[in-house]
């Protein structure tokens, strides 16, 4: 009976637990469509700039402008790391950040330093165990990000970049296909290529980089010239792409915690069924054994 009494609680105990992971999978699930509408109804703003930014690269892309050129060495990397407040989202934080740790230490083996921007409790707590302090941290709004984010980190990169205190910038996040994909982006955001520029579709993966078609505008005149325009086009280019990477990645948090909750309740059910069988044959088994002893008392007393 000790025995049934113990696969009991652990039953009683998983079907709590299924019941939190369900609530959670459901909450996710409301929560992916709307965060999916606000990565798409900022994408055309995005697109138009990338356009805009496309059509002046090709008549005046000068990389000897602060926010386009190339430094010579490269002493500095930072890396912005977009990711979430909470866990139960199966690999979707702790996949950027061991990617950007394993960078990092890839970095300091050759002599060059790095530091972090971290957007979200996980990761801005990540890095802190490990030492690494963050430059800038953003907590508590990984669900519902704000334009002002984009701007301080826009800013802090600018200014690093053009002092010359910063050599190259990375953008990493999951890029939500739909309810169910993500894709994790690795992208540069500085300095940025003509051909970067001239590529409005997302996300910018290696592979969709050489796949960019060069066209030539030349029906365009600016004024002043394409090249003064592609520099007060350009920080305006950085915080959008910058916010609407942070809005992609809230909603494929969402799909990602969905998944993982489903997939604990899935496995929650199969143990319970396990549990459950098992639970029968040692009640079987205890019947029996019962059932055993009585009759055999019985003949004992038939005997005398």
């Amino acid at each position: 009976m000790a025995n049934l009494r113990e696969i009991s609680r652990r039953m009683s105990s998983i079907s709590s637990t299924m019941q939190v992971t369900r609530t959670m999978e459901m909450i996710s699930t409301a929560r992916i469509r709307k965060a999916l509408d606000r990565a798409e109804q900022a994408a055309p703003y995005k697109d138009a700039i990338t356009n805009m930014l496309a059509n002046v690269a090709t008549a005046g892309f000068d990389d000897k402008q602060p926010l386009l050129e190339r430094h010579l060495e490269e002493k500095n990397v930072l890396f912005i790391v977009i990711a979430s407040d909470r866990g139960l989202a199966g690999g979707f934080n702790i996949l950027l950040q061991r990617a950007v740790e394993r960078e990092m230490g890839s970095l300091r083996t050759r002599g060059i330093s790095s530091s972090v921007i971290t957007c979200g409790r996980k990761p801005t707590e990540y890095f802190t165990y490990r030492k690494v302090e963050p430059a800038m941290s953003f907590v508590g709004i990984s669900s519902e990000p704000t334009m002002d984010e984009a701007d301080r980190i826009a800013s802090y990169i600018m200014d690093g970049y053009v002092s010359r205190k910063i050599d190259r910038v990375m953008l990493l996040y999951w890029h939500a296909k739909n309810r169910v994909d993500q894709v994790q982006v690795i992208e540069q955001l500085l300095p940025i290529s003509r051909e970067q520029l001239m590529m409005p579709n997302k996300p910018r993966t290696p592979k969709a980089l050489t796949e960019v078609e060069h066209e030539l505008y030349s029906d365009y005149r600016f004024e002043p010239s394409a090249t003064e325009v592609l520099g007060y086009l350009m920080p305006a280019y950085l915080r959008t792409v910058i916010y609407h990477a942070l809005l992609d990645s809230a909603a494929a948090e969402h799909a990602a915690r969905r998944r993982a909750m489903q997939s604990a309740t899935d496995n929650a059910k199969e143990v319970l069924e396990t549990l459950g069988r098992r639970y029968n044959r040692e009640r079987q088994g205890a019947i029996t054994t019962e059932l055993n002893e009585i009759i055999g008392g019985a003949s004992a007393l038939e005997d005398n």
